[in-house]
């Protein structure tokens, strides 16, 4: 789908902010440039929609040299979402969100159901539509300005380290977000990033770059199993490296078989399968195993003591992850969140099984420093 062929730039007659790079990027991929700063990944990210001219080499969207189609007209047809949002503060969410479309002269209905339809993608309300940037957070303006990039329907997305400025939290749920709409998409994302944890979990693949050369472009777990070179080794550092000892690499392979109850249930037999089972959170399904939310013990006090019914005091908005997800990027998240427990759940939402804080001891250990931390004796 999109093919760079000997691309190079240089500034000032001798200064090779990009030297000679090649790849390959299929539809619907998912790629990560990184390198240390200067190294020449935002340079070649702004080439792909002309925002910066090559010196030399090609670009190939769809087997079409892009030096042959008009810059502005390329630039419409391809999402760009940069750090600083970029959200215009005198238009309404609304008017941001179809600013492309716009230019592209479609209707206002079309235009109307598109807003509606990206808006309740990332979960905030239709209402927001009417709203100005300023009467948003932070996270959700960054929530609008991603899908503000997918409003035009392009098929390749550019994102320049859109998530650096944000707190470690807004980052991770932002970073879940990408990566769903993406997968539900099919849209191929290019993405710029300093940091190695964001890239191995989103990207399906990584181009690392170091003084404007690709120095390797694979898979995450390849290039943690198998650096290039000393370079790479040192950037991606010891502790990421996949160690021999651990086998399970996905969510799947250490998952624990969770208490749920259905929606159906009372109360009274709600805290009759806690006591038994010794657990103080339990999740609600639906009859067909789908997850609709989860309790704990303080909810079901509360509750018991106002009459209320389960499907009334149970929490909806719930962080899950899903069977095949990489396990390393589950302990991250559990460790970066302060999170008890991750419910674990199919395509379809079905309820398969749960990632606790205290079943990760030992992962932990290997996935993120890969030896027993000093001072910690081993069992």
């Amino acid at each position: 789908m999109l093919s760079i062929k000997n691309l190079t730039k240089i500034y000032g007659g001798k200064n090779k902010a990009v030297d000679n790079i090649s790849l390959d990027i299929k539809q619907g991929e998912f790629i990560a440039f990184i390198g240390t700063s200067g190294s020449g990944k935002t340079t070649a990210l702004r080439m792909i929609n002309r925002m910066i001219e090559a010196t030399s080499g090609s670009i190939e969207i769809d087997g079409k040299n892009i030096m042959q189609m008009n810059p502005v007209e390329l630039r419409r047809s391809i999402g760009y979402v940069i750090q600083q949002i970029g959200l215009l503060p005198h238009l309404t969410i609304k008017e941001n969100i179809v600013l492309v479309p716009k230019l592209l002269k479609w209707s206002e209905e079309r235009k109307d159901k598109k807003a509606r339809e990206l808006i309740n993608l990332v979960d905030l309300p239709e209402s927001y539509l009417d709203r100005y940037p300023s009467e948003l957070s932070g996270g959700q303006q960054q929530r609008i300005g991603v899908i503000r990039a997918l409003a035009a329907e392009q098929d390749i997305i550019l994102m320049d380290e859109p998530f650096g400025a944000l707190d470690p939290i807004t980052r991770d749920t932002l970073q879940d977000l990408v990566k769903v709409l993406q997968k539900k998409l099919g849209k191929t994302f290019i993405f710029v990033t300093h940091d190695m944890d964001e890239a191995i979990k989103l990207a399906d693949r990584i181009a690392i770059m170091s003084n404007g050369q690709l120095v390797q472009f694979d898979t995450p777990d390849e290039i943690l199993r198998n650096p290039a070179n000393q370079f790479v080794r040192d950037f991606i550092g010891e502790n990421r490296l996949i160690q021999d000892r651990p086998n399970m690499r996905t969510v799947e392979d250490a998952m624990i078989k969770p208490i749920s109850v259905t929606a159906d249930k009372s109360l009274n037999d709600v805290i009759a399968i806690m006591r038994e089972r010794r657990v103080d959170t339990i999740f609600v399904t639906r009859n067909d195993g789908s997850l609709l939310g989860y309790l704990d013990i303080e909810d079901i006090n509360e509750g018991y003591r106002k009459g209320k019914d389960l499907i009334d005091i149970m929490h909806r908005d719930v962080f899950k992850i899903k069977n095949h997800d990489k396990l390393q990027d589950s302990v991250r998240t559990i460790l970066k969140r302060n999170l008890r427990n991750i419910p674990v759940v199919d395509e379809n939402n079905i309820l398969l099984g749960l990632i606790t804080r205290s079943n990760l001891v030992d992962i932990v250990y290997d996935s993120i420093w890969g030896e027993t931390p000093v001072g910690v004796d081993e069992a």
